[in-house]
């Protein structure tokens, strides 16, 4: 069983890990996730309406979770300061697998 003082320090190298990785992502595609089975086609989903003025609706998508798809579902959110524009996350088919590109703002 760890200290509290060893949890608190594996939390933070994962965290900075975790951070590392996103930033040499850039926006673009995930490092070294690759799946080997085509993604589902999208499911159609009904939007409510927006829950007030400014939000934009987020597509749902398909998540890989380590063994098969998973629907995820969409949502209304507002966008941060200064963006507009949800782009959405796709999947890419590259020679290794298809791989996720996370959405984001623009």
């Amino acid at each position: 069983m760890l200290s509290k003082r060893q949890t608190t320090g594996l939390l933070a190298v994962v965290v900075l890990a975790g951070m590392a990785t996103l930033a040499s992502c850039g926006g673009g595609v995930r490092a070294g996730v690759y799946v080997r089975v085509p993604p589902p086609p999208e499911v159609t989903e009904v939007r409510g309406p927006a829950p007030g003025a400014g939000f934009v609706w987020i597509d749902g998508y398909q998540r890989w979770d380590g063994n098969a798809y998973v629907w995820v579902p969409g949502r209304w959110d507002r966008p941060p300061q200064g963006r507009r524009r949800w782009e959405r996350g796709r999947w890419v088919h590259q020679r290794r697998g298809w791989v996720w590109v996370e959405g984001r703002w623009r």
